[in-house]
């Protein structure tokens, strides 16, 4: 008896630590955008933690950077063209 009690513990005590774990994952995915309002929790991050969202952000930044891009090259297209049709129809 007093065997399985000690396994049940166990048990618990393990499920509880990874309960704890997770909620402190959870906690710094929340942090997304940080602002001098925020400033306190950003410090409170891990060196690593701290890491992980700059990266995220950079990876974000350099998302919007080349669909910002491509829209820009397809505009661009876009006006050459049209002039290059004006031009011909021009010296015709």
């Amino acid at each position: 008896m007093i065997i399985f009690l000690f396994i049940f513990i166990l048990y618990y005590l393990r499920y509880f630590l990874k309960l704890k774990r997770k909620k402190k994952v959870f906690k710094a995915k929340k942090l997304v955008t940080f602002k001098k309002q925020n400033l306190i929790d950003w410090m409170n991050l891990t060196k690593k933690e701290r890491y992980n969202l700059s990266k995220q952000e950079s990876v974000s930044y350099l998302k919007k950077r080349k669909l910002l891009l491509d829209e820009i090259r397809k505009e661009y297209k876009r006006i050459s063209r049209g002039n290059s049709k004006e031009n011909i129809k021009g010296k015709q």
